[in-house]
Order: structure tokens, then C-alpha cells, then sequence
């Protein structure tokens, strides 16, 4: 039995010492010269009990209660063991949780410092520091709460122990007392019968007479009497004698074997349950004692004259005093030093117009110079100047051997000194001029004035007509990927009808959309959309030219071909596989068709950039152009509608990750 190593000292007779043992490794935090020096306690010694007090004790315990009171006080002892064990416990899951939440929070301080939109510099090297501190606070935290768990367990399992013995002992040292007891109350019963009877005899044989008794013989005589009684009174001193001896035997067994066996084994018990719960509290003492000692060494270190340099550990007040703001404010300023906006813009400067001025130039009409303004500020927007944010990486490449777009014409002055160009080819044997995969051929200036709005328009020959006319055709006669009727539109809605509201889903007039077609049927070069007279001051009406050009392709725009691939990918659920989709059938398309439409998406994205002015967003462009760009007359158009508007849609939302800006 491990009791015996447990229990501090057995006084007389087995009885536990009142002292509870020391803990030789309980560290000190007694110190010097900033030390912390470890002293080892003296061993407690367990005070001398006097000749009175064993008397005392020993007059209890050894007598007829002194087994059931030891049982009681046992009972106890086990009762504060498991209490504090339970308390152990307790304290352990609080400090594990403790020491978790410590973790989680050093994780987090870890990534907030990380992120870019916190402080760096000096304040970002302290946090992270503050993080280390919480890393060894919650160790501490940890190991104590495991320690305190171990205690727990142990501890458990002793006064499982513990209380197995006492009731072993219990029965035991019972039935050896309940044994003495029934005995000798045996022997009090014989004895009562003996007096009684030995009573009656002394009776008779005084002469004290009483009435005979009958029986079946008649009435005894006072001499049957006397010899009857006096058989039963020795018969009954008999037995008074032997139930006493036996009395006797019992209790000089029990006094001298059972009660000092069965008081032994228990206060042997009560001193090793005691023994261990008093060792448990001294280590819950210690352990307490480490944790504070050691977080507060891990806060603030002792420092010596030999660690007392930059290499020695640093408290936390050493590391939060470190944070230098004034060099992390301009560390971060002098960061940006390299960008190139950090330069300070230049001044305005006043400058006099040479007619104030009293120059003699030229004076340029003011209708011209402000439709040269307004091309120059708003067409380099639209289609060389546009600044979108880098596509994704998962895009298809742009196919490099696409025909890029071509800028929009230059208008030549109205006034030039150039001889304008035959609005015919020459029937001569000259060669025909080089195709322009760049941009349109330059146009001459018109050389006959539009006539005036009305229903009675003049009709002109189509010399080179545009509309009915496929794509690859008007690309292999005129050299220019993207058909001029296209671009003179263009112009023409973002000059003046950018911000007008249901641009593309208000009808024109059809008189003057008939007219116009006319105009480009007959030469397309000689049309120009920067003077808004040239096309009636009706914006809407060129937006009906443009969708009227599409619809007569003999080839839609996105092909006959590809007409089942782009609606199947249409059906796509996903996002990003229906945009990866549509991006691989844009980039299979003819280089005509794939030329047009980039311009053609580029222009319709400028439009739904103003939608809070014209009320066309990306889904409502999408219904005006989706039949119109498909393909009206496609097999089963009706039924995909709306796949078709979707196809719109998903490439318009997706500008600038299916086509490069680069106009």
C-alpha cells in the first residue's frame, strides 16, 4: 500500500501526524541584486504530541465508537478530496480555453500586421513582438492547465481508492464490534433468567408458601418443589456462565485483535488520503506561483549587468517603447517619393487669343473649331484613352493575328486647299489603292451640301453600296476591317446623344434613316457625322442606321456558323465558364467580324458607363442588339431570345476581359 510513503509520521498506535508534508521543490521568489534566487525550505517537522494528548486520543479511538467515528472522518477526507478534484478539473478546462483564446489572438494580432492597410515599419516590428509575448503567455497557460488536469486525475483516483478501503474497513471492523455485542447481550439475558429463577428458589426454601401446582399426577409436594427449582437454577448458572465466558472471548479478541487491526488500516487510509490531498493543494500552490512568475518574467525579464545589452531579452514596456512614429509617418511618405505623380502640376498661365491680341492670321470659323474640340476630348476617350483594370489571368490570350481596329478618321479641314476626290473610282488602268488594315482611307471633304429635311429626298445611284453587303466583301473593297458606316455612327451617338435617355431603343425617322443609307450606298466617304446636320440633328435616327446596317448583313455579325455555339454557351450556368466560353468563340470569329464587333462592344460600353443618363444598362442594351447581332432570321430565334440577349449581355459585361482597349 502506497499509504504508508504518503502519510507524514503514525503517532502511537498508527495515529496520523496534524501536519501536512512540505514540497522541497516550491521555487522561492526571494531575490537579490535583481537574482532570482532559489531557496529550499526546511522540512516541517510534525509537532510533539504529550503523554496527555495520546491519552486522549487513544481513549476515543480504542473505544467501543472509536472505529465508527474513524470511519466518519475518513468519509470526510474523501469527500474534500474529490471536492478539490472536481475544482481541479474545472480550473483546467477555464485555463485551456484561457490559453486557447491566447492562440487565436496571437494569430489574428499576426495577420492584422500582416495587411497593408495597417502601419508598417517600426509599429508593425512591436505588434508582431506583442504577438511573441501572447505565444509564451498562452504556453505558460497551457502547461499549468495540463499540470492541473494530471492533479485532477491523480487525485480522483485516490479517493477511489480510498473509499473502496473504507468500506472494506467498514464491514470488517463492524461486524467485529456488532459480534462482541450480540455476546454479551446474550450473556445479560442468561443472567436474567438466572437471578429470576434463583429468586424463586430462595422462596421455596425459606418457607415462603405458596398454593401447589397440579399436574397430572395431582399437586407437588413442597420437596418436588424445592428439587424441581433448584435443577433449573443450575441448568440456568450454567448457561449464564458460558454465555459470559464467551462474552469475555469475544471482546478480549476484539480489544485485542479486530479494533487495533481495523483502527490501523484506517487511519492508515485517513493519512494517505489526507497526505494526498494536502500534497495536491501544496502543488496547486506551486503551480499557481510558477504561472504568475513565469508570464511575469516573460512580460518584463530580469535583466543583470551582463544581459543588460541589446542582446538581452526586452519587456514588453522595451518593445511598445520602441514604436517611433515620426520615422514611421515618413517612411511611409518617402515610400511614394519614386511615384510619378509626386510632382507638383504646373500653374495656369493666361494666354491672349491672337484676334484680341490684334494679329492679322487667319480667323477660324467658330462652328469648326468647337467640332474639332469636342472630337478631340471626347473620341480619344472612347476609343484610344480608356483605362480598365488588368483582366484576369485565367482570360484566353487576344488572338495576335486579329486586325486591330482602326482609329477614327481625322476630318480634313472644310476649308482645305486640297482638290477634292472623285466621289467615282477612275475608269483608267491605274491599280487600285492598298488595303488600310489600320483605319479607314482618308475622306475628302463633301463636296455637294446635304439638302434640307423632308419627306421628297433626292435618290442617289449606289456607287459603292454598304448595306447587304457581308463584312469580308466591304473588307476586301475598302481595306478597313470595320466598315466607315460603323464608325460615322459611333461618332456620331458620342458627340451627341451619349447622354440622351433610350439611346438604341427609341426608334428615328424613317425618312431620315432611308436618307442616310442612301448617302453611304452611294459613297460612304463623303458622309461625315462630327456636323451634326449631316445627319438632322436626329441622334436616334443614326442609332436606326447603325441596327438597320446589322440587320442586313447576309452574314450576322457573330456568323451563321457559330450560331449554335454561342447560344449553347449562352445555357452555361456559370459566370466564369460561360464568359471563358464566349471569349474562345469571339476569338474564332472572321478578322472582319471580329474587328467590328470589338468596336462595336467598346462603343456599347461607353453607353451603359452613362447609364444613370440614358437609362441603358447593360441588360437593356442587350435586348436591342441581340436579335439584330445574331442574327434575325437564325434557325429557331424566336425560341433563343433570350439566350441571344444573354450572349450580348455576358460579352458587354465582360468588355475588357474578352477585347484589349488598345484602339
Amino acid at each position: 500500500m502506497s499509504s504508508v510513503a504518503m502519510a507524514d509520521a503514525v503517532v502511537h498506535d498508527g495515529a496520523p501526524a496534524l501536519s501536512s508534508p512540505s514540497n522541497p521543490d516550491r521555487p522561492s521568489s526571494a531575490g537579490s541584486a535583481g537574482q532570482l534566487a532559489a531557496v529550499e525550505p526546511a522540512p516541517a517537522q510534525p509537532p510533539v504530541l504529550s503523554d496527555e494528548m495520546k491519552d486522549r486520543l487513544d481513549k476515543v479511538i480504542y473505544s467501543d465508537i472509536g472505529v465508527a467515528t474513524l470511519l466518519t472522518r475518513l468519509k470526510q477526507s474523501v469527500a474534500s478530496a474529490r471536492d478539490f478534484s472536481t475544482l481541479l478539473k474545472k480550473r483546467s478546462s477555464l485555463e485551456e480555453e484561457h490559453a486557447q483564446g491566447l492562440r487565436k489572438l496571437s494569430r489574428s494580432i499576426h495577420d492584422a500586421a500582416n495587411r497593408s492597410e495597417n502601419r508598417q515599419g517600426t509599429y508593425s516590428h512591436s505588434y508582431n513582438e506583442l504577438n511573441r509575448f501572447h505565444d509564451r503567455m498562452a504556453d505558460h497557460g497551457q502547461q499549468f492547465a495540463v499540470s492541473l488536469q494530471q492533479m485532477a486525475d491523480d487525485l480522483h483516483e485516490l479517493s477511489s481508492n480510498i473509499e473502496r478501503g473504507r468500506k472494506q474497513w467498514k464491514q470488517t471492523g463492524l461486524s467485529a464490534e456488532k459480534r462482541v455485542s450480540e455476546a454479551e447481550g446474550s450473556a445479560e439475558k442468561a443472567k436474567a433468567k438466572y437471578d429470576s429463577l434463583a429468586e424463586q428458589y430462595d422462596r421455596v426454601k425459606t418457607g415462603d408458601k405458596q398454593g401447589g401446582k397440579f399436574g397430572l399426577k395431582g399437586p407437588k409436594s413442597a420437596a418436588q418443589h424445592e428439587e424441581e427449582l433448584l435443577r433449573k437454577v443450575q441448568n440456568a448458572d450454567g448457561d449464564y456462565a458460558s454465555k459470559v465466558q464467551a462474552a469475555q472471548t469475544a471482546r478480549q479478541e476484539l480489544v485485542t485483535t479486530h479494533r487495533p487491526q481495523a483502527v490501523f488500516n484506517i487511519q492508515q487510509l485517513i493519512a494517505e488520503c489526507d497526505s494526498g490531498l494536502s500534497l495536491q493543494l501544496q502543488k496547486f500552490a506551486t503551480f499557481n506561483e510558477k504561472l504568475l512568475l513565469g508570464q511575469g518574467l516573460s512580460i518584463s525579464p530580469l535583466k543583470d549587468a551582463a544581459s543588460s545589452g541589446a542582446a538581452g531579452p526586452r519587456s514588453l514596456y522595451d518593445v511598445v517603447g520602441q514604436i517611433d512614429n515620426q520615422k514611421d509617418f515618413q517612411d511611409f511618405i518617402l515610400s511614394y517619393e519614386g511615384n510619378p505623380g509626386a510632382v507638383a502640376s504646373e500653374q495656369i498661365k493666361y494666354e491672349r487669343h491672337p484676334t484680341l491680341a490684334g494679329s492679322s492670321g487667319p480667323v477660324v470659323p467658330s462652328s469648326q473649331t468647337n467640332a474639332q474640340r469636342r472630337q478631340s476630348s471626347i473620341l480619344p476617350q472612347s476609343f484610344s484613352q480608356q483605362q480598365l483594370a488588368s483582366p484576369p489571368t485565367s482570360q484566353p490570350p487576344p488572338n495576335p493575328d486579329r486586325p486591330q481596329a482602326p482609329p477614327y478618321p481625322q476630318q480634313p479641314e472644310p476649308y482645305s486647299s486640297q482638290p477634292a476626290q472623285p466621289p467615282y473610282p477612275a475608269t483608267s488602268g491605274t491599280p487600285p489603292p492598298e488595303k488600310n488594315l489600320m483605319g479607314p482611307p482618308p475622306m475628302a471633304p463633301p463636296s455637294v451640301s446635304l439638302p434640307p429635311a423632308g419627306n421628297g429626298f433626292p435618290s442617289l445611284p449606289p456607287m459603292k453600296p454598304v448595306f447587304g453587303v457581308s463584312l469580308d466583301d466591304l473588307y476586301a473593297r475598302d481595306g478597313t476591317a470595320v466598315p466607315m458606316i460603323v464608325y460615322q455612327c459611333f461618332q456620331a451617338v458620342e458627340l451627341f446623344g451619349l447622354d440622351m435617355e433610350g439611346i438604341y431603343r427609341l426608334s428615328g425617322s424613317a425618312n431620315h434613316i432611308n436618307h442616310m443609307k442612301s448617302l453611304f450606298d452611294n459613297d460612304s466617304s463623303q458622309v461625315d457625322f462630327t456636323n451634326p446636320e449631316s445627319f438632322f440633328h436626329d441622334v436616334n435616327s443614326v442609332a436606326g442606321l447603325l441596327k438597320q446596317f446589322f440587320r442586313d448583313l447576309p452574314d450576322p455579325l457573330f456568323t451563321l456558323q457559330y450560331y449554335s455555339d454561342f447560344v449553347n454557351a449562352a445555357r452555361i450556368d456559370d459566370d466564369i465558364q460561360r464568359r471563358d466560353s464566349l471569349h474562345a468563340l469571339v476569338n474564332n470569329l472572321p478578322d472582319a467580324h471580329y474587328a467590328t464587333l470589338r468596336a462595336l462592344i467598346l462603343h456599347l460600353n461607353k453607353i451603359q458607363e452613362h447609364y444613370t443618363e440614358n437609362r441603358m444598362n447593360a441588360g437593356n442594351i442587350a435586348i436591342c442588339f441581340g436579335p439584330t447581332l445574331l442574327g434575325a432570321n437564325s434557325a429557331g430565334n424566336i425560341a433563343d431570345a433570350g439566350w441571344q440577349v444573354r450572349v450580348i449581355e455576358t460579352v458587354l459585361v465582360n468588355t475588357f476581359q474578352i477585347f484589349d482597349d488598345d484602339f
